[in-house]
């Protein structure tokens, strides 16, 4: 059974991306963004929970996700919910796998390892601008998902 929704996530890579290739050709990268949430308990006091999301991405994009970006990378993920089930074939037990498959891929220059240096962003089309090439009125940073209109 599969079902279709869309997503929105900002977080930090939890590894380095892995590309595999299908025995069709295809390019396959998966990762897993580390998306944390603060809030108040009932007492009031800040609590801190952490979500580990899966991703996926084809072709170019995932390519190019596999070439620029690693571990602790700040990124902004938006694609479509793809829920899996399967019959696990060891134990027999009914499996279940949800991930984002990636339809655009922002660097929110948010990472711990490049002191937020990177703003490179990326996206399905193949003629990418370097970093480099981008104007210079492109903020770097957070991203605030409250300035987000839906």
């Amino acid at each position: 059974m599969r079902g279709f929704s869309k997503a929105i996530i900002t977080g930090n890579l939890t590894r380095d991306p892995e590309l595999r290739t299908t025995p069709n050709g295809a390019s396959v990268c998966s990762f897993s963004v580390a998306v944390n949430r603060v809030y108040r308990d009932s007492n009031g006091e800040q609590k801190e929970d952490v979500s580990f999301i899966d991703c996926s991405a084809w072709g170019k994009l995932g390519e190019m996700i596999n070439q620029y970006a690693k571990k602790g990378s700040g990124v902004l993920v938006s694609g479509r919910l793809d829920q899996r089930s399967w019959e696990d074939k060891t134990s027999g037990q009914k499996r279940s796998r949800v991930e984002i498959v990636v339809e655009d891929f922002n660097f929110t220059g948010s990472s711990r390892d490049n002191g937020g240096s990177n703003n490179f962003e990326s996206s399905n089309t193949s003629n990418e601008a370097p970093a480099s090439d981008l104007p210079d009125d492109i903020p770097e940073g957070e991203i605030d998902l409250s300035d987000v209109p839906f």
